[in-house]
């Protein structure tokens, strides 16, 4: 199995190679934002959304916190903070999951 570091150092990569535009905030790898448009051909589509990302040193094995920084309302997401309140990300979470935020 890899380091923890590695783990965090490769997701980071191949989100940072994907179709999604990511800034990183403080010069890290541990904390960005991702800007990402809505499914062409969907409801979605011209829709921009925008969310923080933090990863905890213990990445993988805690979860990333992660918030929305532009108004959406969804049932799992917190109206007020963003912040995404979904089970797997947080109480549920295994270092078996691959790109929870993408």
């Amino acid at each position: 199995m890899s380091s923890p570091s590695k783990r965090r150092d490769m997701d980071v990569m191949k989100l940072m190679m994907s179709d999604y535009t990511v800034e990183t905030i403080n010069d890290g790898i541990t904390e960005f934002n991702v800007e990402f448009h809505g499914p062409k051909e969907s409801l979605y589509e011209g829709g921009v959304w925008k969310i923080r990302v933090e990863l905890p040193d213990a990445y993988p094995y805690k979860s990333p916190s992660i918030g929305f920084l532009n108004k959406i309302f969804h049932p799992n997401v917190d109206e007020l903070s963003g912040s995404v309140c979904l089970d797997v990300i947080n109480q549920s979470w295994s270092p078996m999951f691959g790109n929870a935020y993408c």
